[in-house]
Parts: C-alpha cells; structure tokens; sequence
C-alpha cells in the first residue's frame, strides 16, 4: 500500500510540476509580447494616489513595513536562513537532506539570475522605486527565492513531526510570506504583477521538483 501511495504522488508531482513549468512559459511569452503591459501598470498604480505617483498609498508606516516585508525576501536574509537550516540538518545528521536542500537553493539563485539575464525585461519605470534595485525584471527574484526557500523549510519543519496540523501550519506560514513579499515588490514599484506570478510560479515548480529528486532518490539510492 504504501509503495503504490508513493508511486501515486510521484505521478501527481510529476503532473504538476510539468503544468507549472507550461505556466511559466506561457506567461514569459506573453510578457516578452507585451500583451500585459496595461495589466502591468496598473497594478503600480493600484498602490499609487491619482494626485501624488511619487509616494505609495497608506501612511509612512505603511511603507516602512513594506520594505520590511521584502528584506525577507532579499538574497541577504534567505542566504542567512538558507545556512542555517543546512547547518543544522547536519548537526541532527540528516546530511542528505541538507545537501538537498543546499543544491536547492543554489540551483534556484542560479536559475533566477540566468532567467533575468536571458530576458532583460526593463524595471517599471511609471513611479519612483521605494527599494534599491540593480537587476532586470523579469521574473521576481525576491518572489522566486522566498517562495522556494520559505516552502522548502515548511516541508523539511514537516519532516520532523507526524502532526498535520503542524504541517499545515508551516506551509501556511510560508505561503503568507511568500504572498506579503510578492505584493511588497508591487507596493515599491520595482515590479509588475507579473514578474510576481512568474517568480511565485517558479518557486512553488523548483521546491516541488526539489522534493521529487530527493524522494527518487531516497527511494532509490538512499535506502538504509
């Protein structure tokens, strides 16, 4: 029974991973094309009074939480995070999870600085940016990375407990900080909603193809 329910889940992961990653492409094609460009500035404008486009919505404050809300998802915070939780995987000796979880977010920083390299897409330039930007566009690395790295804790944290309401717990709490980054990037005016999707799109691909590859390979190589 149980080689049958993993056999199962490897299938709906394998189903799933292969209708984000078309996702992804679809949306990166018509992005390129240009088809969202209105969606795309509105979307700014959205967090933008009609009489003053230089300041975002809401009282200071507001704005402050907001750049606090995306440091959690700059490559200063996720590489602190992403040290961390591999440290201690090797400390609790489950080394294979730690070198998994290592590639991971290796493979996904490189992966979001070749996709921004290969497309280039210009930063929003209808507002002022309320954050420092040096990259291209396309797609969201803070969106990408959060929800890779944040999700990939959830499921490691779920790991180590049998309770479904803890594991429900930890990916609730990755979710939400995923979506608060995402939204952050907008709210700041360094990117448009689609970058968002796309980032979220690929983070959510990349942890999923994370666990599958470390599954397979616990299944098949990593037996005791």
């Amino acid at each position: 029974m149980n080689i049958t329910n993993n056999d199962n889940q490897q299938r709906v992961m394998f189903v799933t991973l292969c209708v984000l990653f078309i996702l992804f492409i679809l949306l990166a094609s018509i992005v390129m094309s240009g088809f969202t460009e209105g969606i795309d500035k509105q979307s700014i404008l959205l967090f933008r009074s009609d009489s003053n486009l230089n300041n975002p919505i809401g009282p200071k404050w507001v704005e402050e939480l907001m750049r606090d809300i995306t440091a959690l998802g700059g490559t200063g915070i996720l590489v602190f995070f992403s040290l961390m939780v591999t440290c201690y995987l090797v400390l609790v000796k489950h080394k294979q999870m730690a070198i998994t979880f290592a590639l991971t977010v290796i493979t996904g920083i490189t992966l979001s600085s070749l996709l921004k390299y290969g497309f280039t897409r210009p930063r929003p330039d209808i507002v002022p940016h309320a954050s420092y930007v040096y990259t291209s566009s396309f797609p969201s690395g803070h969106a990408f990375m959060s929800s890779l790295i944040y999700l990939s804790i959830a499921n490691i944290l779920g790991q180590f407990t049998f309770k479904r309401t803890l594991k429900y717990f930890f990916f609730m709490i990755a979710i939400i900080l995923s979506l608060a980054i995402g939204i952050s990037r907008i709210y700041l005016g360094v990117h448009y909603v689609t970058d968002v999707i796309g980032g979220w799109i690929l983070g959510v691909s990349w942890t999923l193809l994370s666990y599958f590859c470390f599954s397979y390979l616990k299944l098949t190589y990593w037996r005791e």
